[in-house]
């Protein structure tokens, strides 16, 4: 069944899908600032649709850790014009909003997206009625704690069993709200309140969220947990490291990876699927 997105159907069992990621924030931990300015980020957003990107996913506000939460009316104002833009622009590619607050997310489906993308699973009590009209399709990611904090001294019992538990239970609030359960995805959250060996440990049993019945939907571009193992500091230079943990989630059945670098993971993922999808 494929993954149901407003008037899109996303076909996610043929191949891995690539998400590229579209950041007008000033202080995102990667890309920060780079497209900030409307026009940019439009322009930003049709070169990585060309590069091969399966969809969009457009941020106003960073999260990464040590975040400051950003107000809805800033992040409004930053993400509707991108929104706008690209849909007017690229009217057959699924555009996403990255974003916790309904408020925001009712204002970017107004706009055109077709999936929100909630780092917070839904923690705005008016998020799941929201979407749910709209018709929109949407990512339930795992953090734990809140950007401001998560990443301080972060502690489970059993990192992989805690986040499938939590990932299962959003799922069942967001269709007790009214949202189809062929329209929901999921995230395992990697590097929101985890440490490095939480991150490796969601990373080697990633297969394990497929029970679930929704597509899985992972994030690792240019993140610090591969700056630790590589010793690369700037997170622009990390492509080869990205390329390695794209390549292991394509293998294990992940259904959609989300990058900035979309030209290479987008061969990086057509060489996995050919090697490894018919044995999944």
């Amino acid at each position: 069944m494929p993954w149901r997105c407003g008037r899109f159907d996303l076909p996610f069992e043929q191949r891995t899908l690539v998400m590229g990621i579209v950041n007008v924030t000033p202080d995102s931990f990667s890309d920060g600032g780079m497209f900030d300015d409307a026009a940019a980020a439009v322009a930003h957003g049709e070169g990585l649709a060309r590069s091969g990107a399966d969809m969009l996913d457009i941020g106003g506000e960073s999260t990464r850790p040590g975040s400051d939460p950003v107000p809805a009316a800033d992040e409004v104002a930053r993400v509707v014009p991108v929104i706008e833009g690209l849909v007017a622009a690229l009217p057959s590619t699924p555009i996403s909003v990255d974003t916790r607050k309904a408020e925001v997310a009712g204002a970017a489906l107004a706009a055109g997206a077709t999936i929100v993308n909630d780092v917070s699973a839904g923690a705005d009590p008016a998020m799941f009625p929201t979407v749910a009209e709209s018709g929109a399709g949407m990512v339930l990611m795992h953090m734990k704690g809140e950007p401001k904090t998560m990443q301080i001294d972060p502690t489970y019992d059993d990192v992989v069993g805690e986040v499938h538990e939590y990932l299962r239970e959003r799922m069942e609030a967001a269709v007790f709200a009214g949202i189809p359960a062929e329209r929901l995805a999921i995230d395992p959250g990697i590097g929101f309140g985890k440490t490095l060996d939480h991150n490796l440990e969601l990373l080697r049993k990633v297969s394990r969220l497929r029970d679930l019945g929704a597509p899985v939907v992972v994030g690792v571009s240019r993140k610090r947990f591969l700056g630790t193992l590589t010793g690369i500091d700037a997170s622009a230079d990390r492509l080869e490291a990205t390329a390695a943990a794209v390549a292991w989630c394509s293998a294990r059945g992940v259904d959609v990876v989300r990058v900035h670098d979309v030209a290479e993971m987008v061969r990086v993922v057509a060489v996995i699927d050919a090697i490894a999808r018919v044995v999944r």
